[in-house]
């Protein structure tokens, strides 16, 4: 168990630390990060999702509707109630509470996903991470993306009802690649429409750098800011590692959903917060730093998480 737990979070931890200690040490420049933003947001992560989706087979994905089911209705839960909590109790202006709801719903699928599930499960599991990444790219991803432009929008004093801005942002989001790439990945699948190795070959020479790239950027991206360890950020980690694996268990129960897709929906929820959030807010110029603390603590807390998660499911199984 300590074995696959180091497996699959030391290889992230690492990247962050390179990143953390490129910007400390100014070997790169923390304060300008657009380039490297660019590469990940534009191209490297959407040919990677789109990639990873495409080449999963039809069946493999209308197999695994159990697991999308759950793993929607649970990060849809989580990010409407962490919104609300975010807005209203933390008071954070919206730009800043969308990266921070993102940043504590979207499990970190692309990082830590595949060898924790690879290890628990076995390699056909790598096709659940598939699912889990696009189950939030076509739903929780989009509705940041519109949350960023519509906040982006009314601090620029554009007019019209707060729905319709909300819809014009929410017309922006879905035309923005990091939506687009999973999007006609998933489609691609769906049409039965096989990728050629060629294709396929080139994309991963772009899509590979992907998830090392984003923690990287992540790590530099906090060496730009304090790490506290606040009352948001300690609630935040909670909520990512304790109440929505519970809250995705209370699902299963409920839904009756049976093995394996019951075991990889809770393993997949048990995995600590994600990048996304951080880097869709560096698109919109925010940087809340709360976001950054929930990612770091939230991934320590999850040593301990994880290690329960495992041993429930190794007693399960």
């Amino acid at each position: 168990m300590v074995l696959t737990i180091a497996t699959a979070l030391l290889p992230v931890f690492f990247v962050m630390a390179l990143g953390f200690f490129a910007g400390k040490r100014r070997i790169v420049d923390n304060s300008d990060v657009g380039s490297l933003n660019h590469l990940v947001m534009l191209f490297a992560l959407p040919i990677s999702l789109f990639t990873a989706i495409a080449v999963t087979d039809r069946s493999v994905i209308l197999a695994n509707w159990w697991l999308a089911v759950v793993l929607v209705i649970v990060m849809v839960l989580t990010y409407a109630i962490v919104y609300v909590a975010q807005t209203r109790i933390a008071k954070l202006s919206p730009g800043d509470a969308a990266v921070q709801t993102l940043t504590t719903a979207f499990p970190n699928y692309a990082a830590i996903g595949l060898p924790l599930t690879a290890a628990v499960f076995g390699p056909s599991a790598a096709l659940a991470v598939a699912v889990a990444i696009a189950a939030g790219s076509v739903t929780i991803s989009p509705l940041t993306l519109a949350l960023l432009e519509n906040a982006r929008a009314t601090e620029a004093g554009e007019t019209g009802s707060t729905g319709r801005r909300f819809l014009t942002a929410l017309g922006r989001s879905v035309r923005k690649p990091i939506f687009l790439g999973p999007v006609l990945g998933l489609v691609w699948s769906l049409l039965a429409i096989p990728v050629p190795d060629l294709l396929s070959t080139t994309l991963r020479e772009i899509g590979g750098v992907a998830a090392g790239v984003a923690l990287f950027l992540t790590g530099l991206i906090l060496s730009a800011q304090r790490i506290r360890i606040t009352g948001n950020a300690v609630v935040s980690s909670l909520v990512k590692t304790v109440a929505q694996p519970i809250l995705g268990l209370l699902v299963i129960v409920v839904l009756r959903v049976p093995q394996p897709f019951a075991g990889q929906a809770l393993l997949l929820l048990s995995i600590p917060a994600g990048f996304f959030g951080i880097l869709f807010g560096l698109n919109h110029k925010l940087r809340p730093a709360v976001a950054g603390s929930t990612l770091v603590l939230s991934s320590l807390m999850s040593i301990v998480t994880l290690s329960i998660a495992i041993a429930l499911l190794s007693g399960t199984g």
